[in-house]
């Protein structure tokens, strides 16, 4: 049995996923990492979940250990942008629903995340707002989790 590093990105878990703890077996369909730009990109992971690509090789395997990943990110605000988004907010009240593209924008730091030892992977994360002044603004976001899994069949992306 191998064990192997896998990134658990938490729109993937929010979407398609199902919550697990450690020692659960689990059957997901995993894709290897392929280029040191992704694996930094899946935070040192030899694959990661793919829940809406090719589901006809799963991988099965136990759950060994769960940490979950917080990334800093440097936050940008464009004030105008929020200025219209709180107007049309007040107007909303009144006229319906109005959308308009966010006024934030993120920017994740190199290298720059924590791993945060934990018993399971929730189904839902934290939302992590960038804070109400016109920025720039540094903040931390859970964006998924580093799984260690056992795999029970030789199984490999």
């Amino acid at each position: 049995m191998a064990r192997i590093r896998v990134f658990y990105e938490d729109w993937q878990m929010e979407c398609c996923g199902r919550p697990f703890a450690a020692g659960d077996e689990v059957v997901w369909p995993l894709v290897a990492v392929g280029t040191p730009e992704r694996r930094d990109e899946c935070y040192g992971a030899e694959a990661w979940v793919e829940n809406h690509g090719d589901r006809t090789r799963p991988t099965t395997g136990r759950v060994r250990a769960v940490e979950l990943v917080r990334q800093e990110y440097v936050v940008h605000t464009d004030q105008r942008a929020r200025e219209r988004l709180d107007r049309a907010a007040a107007a909303t009240r009144s006229e319906g629903l109005v959308i308009l593209p966010s006024p934030y924008r993120w920017e994740a730091v190199p290298g720059a995340y924590t791993l945060q030892a934990a018993d399971s992977c929730p189904k839902w994360f934290e939302p992590q707002g960038p804070g109400p002044g016109p920025g720039p603004h540094r903040t931390h976001r859970t964006v998924g989790a580093l799984v260690t899994l056992e795999t029970t069949r030789g199984d490999r992306p």
